[in-house]
Parts: structure tokens; sequence; C-alpha cells
């Protein structure tokens, strides 16, 4: 059996500033929600969110024998994510300024498994970061990590919603497992709603991906056209409105620093960029996943 607290002792030296631990189990409420969400063509142009549904809900289903969830959370609030000057024309997101998390955390997790493989030679696992059909956030709120806002995100309620999640899927079970959130603390705020700038955060705590920013900027693009409000990748409106982030404070681990600030870019700095250029700034940043020319079209957007 697994000792939670050694878990929670890696976590932290691997640079994690919060771990849960939640048993493996079948989320089925979850699972009717988001049919519900597919049913109502919220899914867009994200094709993929369409395949494997019960494997997103039942963590069994992806790691044989599965018997632990170790959800780790990693603040990386920057001043880019305190929000830009309204004429501002290029905004980047703000967790896209730094090296791409899904390497950063993966190699985090890594470290982790590792050292628990040698405390426990019979454990097996797998590393989560994004790349898989699981439902991270309900294994979040499932882990005591904090709640689902109205803006579909995990609201923590140290670092707010600027977090990136990491998941360790175990064969072994713990000591102790975290008592889950059941409740939302958004009380009556609506920010996240009222301050969409095209109304994709819908009154049931999920996205209209067909009306999203990021979707538009990053994904396969919806078919209905929207304005981008001068942001050329991503979109963190409804996190810069959220009254849970005003006062968190900046990300602690080195390894998110951004590596450029769009702050000191400004439309034309985009437009004039060769490949050479963004190589150079952006190589190891998730804006290569939209690539200079998609970067650019959305700049004149």
């Amino acid at each position: 059996m697994l000792d939670h607290l050694h878990i929670k002792k890696l976590a932290a030296d691997a640079g994690f500033d919060l771990c849960g631990i939640a048993p493996c189990r079948h989320l089925a409420e979850n699972e009717s929600y988001f049919r519900e969400w597919l049913s109502n063509g919220y899914q867009s142009s994200l094709d993929y969110m369409e395949r494997n549904t019960e494997k997103r809900f039942d963590p069994r289903l992806l790691v044989e024998h599965a018997r632990t969830a170790v959800v780790c959370a990693v603040s990386y609030k920057n001043r880019i994510s305190e929000g830009y000057p309204p004429q501002h024309r290029a905004k980047v997101a703000s967790y896209a300024c730094a090296a791409d998390y899904h390497t950063t955390i993966r190699t985090m997790l890594i470290r982790m498994l590792d050292a628990l493989r040698a405390a426990y030679p019979g454990l097996s696992g797998r590393a989560f970061v994004d790349t898989a059909p699981l439902a991270e956030k309900q294994l979040a709120v499932e882990a005591g990590l904090g709640w689902v806002g109205r803006q579909s995100l995990l609201v923590t309620p140290r670092f707010g919603t600027f977090v990136l999640l990491g998941e360790l899927i175990l064969t072994d079970e713990t000591d102790l497992y975290d008592t889950p959130t059941r409740t939302s603390r958004c009380g009556t705020c609506h920010n996240c709603i009222d301050n969409c700038p095209t109304g994709a955060v819908t009154p049931d705590r999920t996205i209209d991906t067909g009306r999203c920013i990021s979707c538009h900027t990053i994904e396969k693009e919806p078919a209905a056209g929207i304005s981008l409000h001068g942001w050329i990748f991503g979109c963190d409106c409804c996190q810069n409105t959220c009254p849970y982030n005003t006062r968190t404070p900046l990300h602690r681990n080195t390894a998110f620093d951004p590596v450029f600030d769009p702050l000191a870019m400004d439309a034309a700095a985009w437009l004039e960029m060769d490949d050479a250029a963004f190589e150079a700034l952006c190589a190891h940043t998730p804006l290569t996943r939209s690539g200079l020319a998609r970067i650019k079209g959305n700049v004149r957007e």
C-alpha cells in the first residue's frame, strides 16, 4: 500500500504546488454531463472529443488494474496573466509564453513515477498530461484540489485557475485518499460569463467551442467565424475576470518562466517575423502548434 505522505512529498520535490489523491472509479455523473455537452454540439470542430468517452471517465480503462489517481497541479501565473492594455492587438494566453507544459510536466511526473517504482517494486502506472482521454479536471475535484468554475476550468482556493494539471494513474491503493470537493465556491459571481467577448461560456459550466477564441486560434477552426478581439493564440478573458485570480501569487517554479514577452510585441512585430525569428523565439513554446502562418492570419483578423 502506498504512503500518501510519501507521494505528496515527491510531488513537492518535483516542483508541483498541489497534489491530491483519489481512488480510481467510474465518474458516471460527469460522463452523463459530457454526453449532454456533445449532444448540444458544443464540441464543434473538436472531433476527437467524441472518441473514447468511456475511457475518459474511468481511468481503469486506460491503465489495467488502476487503483489510484494522483493529481498534481502547478501554478503558471505570470505578469502576462494579469491582462493586456485595452489597445493591445496581439495577445497571447499567458501559459503559452513559457516552455510547452506538456514536456515540462511529463518530466516532473516521470520523476515521481520512477521514485515510486523504486520504493514499491511491484508498482505499475502511467503519466498523463492532457494528451489522452482523461477527465483531469473531474479527477482534480475528486482529489480535493478545487472545483469546476462557471468557465469550466478548475478553480483552486490558493492558485485560482492559473494552474496546469498532470496525473499518475497507479495500480496500488494508498493508505489515505483526499476528500473530494463537493461544492462550488463561485457563489453568485458570473464574471466569466458576462466578460467572455464571444459568449462562449455557457450557463451550465461548459464551453461552446464554436464560439471560443482559444479554439479558433489554436484548434481545427470551427466553421462559423468570430471576432478574435486581438487574441492571436489562446485567450485568458474568463480567467482575467475571476475573483479567485486577483490575489493569487505568481508562479514559483522557474520552469514556467516566460521565454518571451508579448506585451512588448505589437501586431507589426508578428507580421514582420520570418520563420527563423519565430523558431528562435517560440521553438519550445505551445505556439508551434499553430505555426507562424496561422498566427499571422490571427493577427490580421
